[in-house]
């Protein structure tokens, strides 16, 4: 990292000076529009179907928690979107902690996001199943519930996605754009309609824990800030944006705030239809809404179907980044050699097979274990922490130190801003609970080995003394 640095707007480099090294070509595919639904493909997973029903157990003090996250969700992306512009490569959080850090701090954040793509995508498609079996009973009458069904379903979910993958980012890209409008608008139908049929009576108590109030917001919050993990989705694959310098920015915002849109405005709307009671024990909430606006009973088929199709859309956009995230370690000679392969497609096949098959992997431990699940989410949430603090700490870095000139006028704002980042990283890592923390850390630790094998196989030892 040595050299001099260049003047910077904010600490985080001229929007003139970043655009000098970067160069566009087919390799770029994603613009704007597909950027977007990566983010919202990758943040609204299947948990947007069950979350009001998950809030309501706290009372609608979970809407005032959700309020909080989403401010610190919206300054995560912002974050993101500033960093990215400084450095328009691939690898988000893992260049810039490189970058602010060194070396060993970028191996540890791809390590932390590689772990947190694989294991979330076991998460998401465990969730997946229920959907799917829901779906084939209602609809064809067939009981698919039987845990050697359940395997074989999540698996066709985790190779499908890998399967679009491996045909390049072009493919990726439509399929991603097509998943999300048409799990993104039946979502919104629910949350702009359901306004209009809100009744007083159905909101539950406001603080239903019976606790102390900060302490019924800080475990609601716990529960809603898993909402959110995919905000850096467009910054891990910023080789592949066109544009990037100002694309990442804009999409990391924009997907960050439609989501936030439709996660409030439908919990309110569910929690507002649905009897506080019959919400608390739902496992499709959704589709209780609908059934409670419109009568009958098709609204559940209808949102199993949407929750399908959100499934297989995340799963797309994570397979996507459990490959990029080591190809541009690779790359810098910080993973295995063998993860910066690609296809003639342009695809990292070597990331898209060996990341579907440990998340296949994940899965047999998930359905071997009745409480396996949670244990996964909570697990990837804790993975997630890692590279978001250590972004929001590269933000600050280069705000406060002196390598790097600052617009005074600006520099109050991003500090606000970062700071506001830094406490929602911290408070992810407290809200995933001790046992994740613990897990998590082990498998952190894990790394290191490979970051010396890495190196020696490299000859780099480090200076000697």
């Amino acid at each position: 990292m040595g050299g001099p640095r260049e003047p910077a707007d904010s600490g985080l480099g001229t929007v003139e000076s970043a655009r000098a090294g970067v160069t566009e070509g087919p390799g770029r595919s994603l613009g704007l529009g597909a950027a977007i639904a990566l983010v919202i493909g990758n943040v609204v997973g299947t948990g947007i179907f069950l979350l009001p029903a998950s809030l309501a157990a706290f009372g609608t003090v979970s809407i005032v928690a959700m309020g909080a996250v989403t401010v610190g969700a919206i300054a995560m992306a912002m974050v993101f979107g500033r960093l990215g512009a400084r450095i328009p490569a691939a690898g988000g959080p893992y260049a810039y902690a490189r970058d602010a850090f060194g070396e060993f701090a970028g191996f540890w954040n791809a390590w932390s996001f590689w772990l947190t793509a694989w294991i979330g995508n076991a998460a998401i498609a465990v969730a997946w199943v229920g959907y799917v079996q829901h779906f084939v009973r209602e609809l064809f009458g067939l009981d698919w519930g039987a845990t050697a069904a359940a395997i074989v379903i999540a698996l066709v979910g985790v190779w499908i996605p890998a399967a679009v993958n491996l045909r390049g980012a072009r493919n990726m890209a439509a399929f991603q754009v097509v998943t999300t409008v048409l799990k993104f608008a039946p979502l919104l139908f629910v949350a702009v309609v359901g306004l209009f049929f809100v009744q007083g009576a159905n909101f539950g108590p406001f603080n239903a824990t019976g606790g102390n109030l900060v302490a019924a917001v800080s475990l609601a919050g716990a529960v809603a800030l898993f909402i959110y993990s995919g905000v850096e989705s467009v910054s891990i694959a910023a080789e592949k944006v066109k544009d990037p310098v100002r694309n990442i920015g804009r999409a990391s915002v924009i997907g960050v705030l439609a989501c936030a849109v439709l996660y409030m405005l439908s919990t309110v709307a569910v929690m507002g239809t649905v009897p506080y009671a019959r919400l608390t024990e739902s496992s499709a909430p959704f589709a209780d809404a609908i059934n409670n606006m419109f009568g009958g009973s098709a609204g559940g088929v209808a949102m199993a179907a949407c929750a399908i199709v959100s499934g297989i859309g995340a799963l797309n956009g994570w397979t996507m980044l459990v490959a990029e995230m080591p190809k541009a370690a690779a790359q810098d000679g910080m993973f295995p050699d063998f993860f910066a392969r690609e296809s003639p497609r342009g695809a990292p096949v070597v990331g898209i097979l060996v990341g579907s098959i440990l998340t296949s992997l994940m899965l047999l431990v998930a359905y071997s274990s009745k409480n396996a699940f949670n244990t996964i989410v909570l697990l990837a949430s804790f993975t997630t922490v890692i590279p978001y603090f250590f972004s929001a700490c590269a933000q600050l870095f280069w705000l406060v130190t002196g390598e790097r000139e600052v617009r005074r006028g600006r520099l109050a704002r991003d500090l606000v801003i970062t700071v506001v980042a830094l406490v929602f990283a911290f408070w992810m890592a407290y809200g995933s609970g001790a046992e994740a923390v613990l897990g998590g850390t082990l498998m952190l630790l894990v790394g290191v080995p490979v970051y010396i094998w890495v190196k020696s196989r490299r000859g780099e030892y480090g200076p000697k003394v």
